[in-house]
């Protein structure tokens, strides 16, 4: 049966993987944009495109805002990709810039529409396809969030409303005051971060207790059509090149799993990593954060993968580091 993206049934047109922007705009600094910050947004977006990708997503606290700005100067010097591509921003969290202020949270209605205008004026762009609300506030009230929301959408500069790092019962509460559905949780998921999955199988289980993943969560996005996407799905490369040398013994046990699948299927380690993500049926969106151009290719391999049941497990339970349950 072929897979169909949750988010592709939400109106969309959009590639399995995504581009996640946050390696863009020189770092978390106050420098300025040089020369060569735009070169590497230009690569990067190459690239992606190369393999297939039409949708990167952002946030606007990502290198205090830079990443918009370098990948806005990418679209007004490329303006003919604005309307192949598909733009995911992010909002919520509130970072003094410069400082390293870290921690406060903010769903308010005029802080998410100031945001927003921040975010499109960074992009240069008219209108974002995608607002995420970046990490919960405790302090949300639901109708604000629904106020704003509405507001955006009238004045045609937002066009659907997801969440990231949220639980079914937050995003329930959400939705009782939203006239759309939400569209997509972006959720941190990889072969390093299993508690997603963990808290599946360790249902009525002693070691459930350990997990601090909602549970529920997989299952309800799934039911309500809402796109699960992974960030940080590559495991900051733990599993396709980086120094292991001190890790732990499930980290190099993965490791030589992923190099064997890789060598046998004739593709990059990357491609297996995500892999792992793809095969579940949720359909999930790995939200790849490199800024290389040859990772970003390397990711390509990735719809050329499909794993066995068999595969499936070998890479969670190594990776678990014991055996099921």
């Amino acid at each position: 049966m072929a897979k169909v993206l949750p988010l592709n049934k939400n109106g969309f047109t959009a590639s399995q993987l995504v581009l996640g922007c946050m390696g863009l705009g020189g770092g978390w600094n106050q420098n300025p944009l040089s020369d060569n910050d735009y070169k590497q947004a230009h690569e990067a977006v190459e690239a992606a495109l190369s393999i297939g990708i039409n949708m990167f997503d952002h946030a606007n606290i990502y290198t205090f805002g830079k990443a918009e700005k370098v990948f806005g100067r990418v679209l007004k010097e490329r303006p003919e990709l604005r309307d192949q591509i598909i733009l995911q921003s992010k909002c919520g969290i509130r970072m003094a810039m410069g400082d390293g202020e870290r921690g406060r949270f903010d769903f308010s209605k005029e802080h998410i529409l100031e945001s927003v205008d921040g975010i499109l004026t960074r992009l240069g762009i008219e209108k974002l396809d995608i607002l995420l609300l970046h990490r919960p506030d405790p302090l949300v009230e639901p109708e604000e969030v629904a106020e704003a929301f509405a507001q955006l959408k009238s004045a045609g500069k937002v066009g659907r409303l997801g969440v990231s790092n949220m639980s079914s019962g937050q995003m329930k509460l959400l939705q009782a005051y939203l006239d759309e559905p939400l569209v997509a949780n972006q959720l941190e998921m990889s072969l390093l971060k299993l508690d997603w999955l963990d808290t599946v199988v360790h249902v009525n289980q002693e070691a459930g207790k350990l997990s601090s993943f909602p549970e529920g969560t997989i299952e309800y996005c799934r039911l309500e059509n809402v796109q699960l996407q992974a960030w940080s799905p590559l495991a900051r490369g733990l599993f396709s090149g980086q120094d292991i040398t001190t890790a732990s013994a499930e980290v190099q046990s993965t490791a030589a799993l992923v190099a064997r699948l890789a060598e046998e299927k004739g593709v990059s380690r990357e491609a297996i990593v995500l892999a792992f993500l793809m095969r579940h049926p949720a359909n999930i969106q790995p939200v790849i954060g490199t800024a290389s151009p040859q990772r970003i290719i390397a990711c390509g391999d990735a719809s050329k993968v499909t794993l066995t049941r068999e595969e499936w497990y070998d890479l969670y339970v190594t990776s678990r580091g014991r055996v099921m349950p």
